[in-house]
């Protein structure tokens, strides 16, 4: 039952990243959001096919496993997140170079990160101090989440705002126990705290992408009423 619990959570994660982050490039040109989207994707289907294939420590597919696990959680799913909600906050839009250079800043971090993986905190000084990373930069994310919560409950999103804020303090409490706080409960491979995880991620490509269309749909009609849009400002 774990082990099929854990195969539809990576799953429901698999789709999520890649039909609304191709959903994202289509319909709104947002190759940050689409692209890093894709990217958790993609982590999700290595994963899956590392553990079919009987998810052995010796396999390339565990050290790929283990960057995209860098990747997103230094850079990707904190400042790439970030930078591609804004496009809607704050209208803002980066060129092609910030686009490259941005998710290169990614590639470096998870290739540099992923060997401070499996390291025993108590005695690892900089595994430990990159665990702390990975949740500061979280919560710091969860800070921009929380104005994206009030923009959205602002421009009348009432239900969109709602789950934003729900799912990202599920996030929150993944990428706190992650490392720090491990389930007494859970089996050698962690399968309940993955499960978990896993479902979590995924609702969080689902929610943010409708959340992002909420917000990009009142821009846009606030921009065909300029007098609508004076008044809110007002």
């Amino acid at each position: 039952m774990r082990e099929t619990l854990f195969l539809l959570a990576d799953l429901w994660m698999i789709f999520a990243g890649y039909f609304y982050g191709w959903r994202f490039i289509r319909r709104y040109g947002n190759y940050l959001l689409g692209l890093e989207w894709m990217v958790v994707a993609t982590s999700g289907s290595n994963f899956l096919l590392w553990s079919l294939l009987g998810a052995k420590s010796d396999s390339v597919l565990y050290d790929i496993a283990y960057f995209f696990d860098a990747f997103s959680r230094s850079v990707g799913i904190t400042l790439i997140l970030i930078m591609g909600l804004m496009k809607v906050t704050h209208r803002y839009k980066p060129n092609v170079g910030v686009d490259v250079g941005v998710f290169g800043v990614a590639i470096v971090a998870g290739l540099f990160l992923r060997h401070f993986h499996g390291a025993d905190l108590h005695t690892d000084r900089a595994a430990f101090s990159v665990a702390v990373f990975y949740v500061v930069v979280n919560l710091l994310t969860a800070v921009f989440l929380g104005y994206f919560v009030k923009r959205l409950w602002n421009a009348g999103a009432r239900w969109p705002a709602v789950w934003t804020g729900l799912v990202t303090a599920a996030g929150t409490t993944i990428a706190i126990t992650y490392d720090f706080f491990p389930l007494p409960f859970d089996d050698a491979n962690r399968t309940i705290f993955y499960t978990a995880a896993l479902a979590t991620w995924g609702t969080q490509g689902f929610v943010y992408f409708r959340a992002y269309r909420a917000l990009h749909d009142r821009n846009a009609a606030l921009d065909t009423n300029p007098a609508r849009a004076t008044e809110t400002l007002a």
